[in-house]
């Protein structure tokens, strides 16, 4: 996976064909967002630090805007 920027992000989660998920564990919280099973980019947010990754062709999931 590699860094993708917020709104590229928020372009895939706010898509309803994909499904995503949250996972909290203390200071750590990872969202990701799936397209029929398949992991296609997650947020990891620890502690004040926000990062966004996505697959490696994960502008083919993207809409247009």
């Amino acid at each position: 996976m590699k860094l993708i920027m917020r709104s590229e992000f928020d372009n895939l989660r706010l898509n309803e064909q994909y499904s995503y998920e949250t996972d909290s564990n203390g200071d750590k919280q990872i969202v990701k967002i799936y397209c029929d099973d398949i992991l296609i980019a997650k947020r990891v947010k620890h502690k004040k630090s926000i990062r966004y990754f996505g697959v490696a062709d994960y502008e083919r999931y993207m809409t247009e805007e």
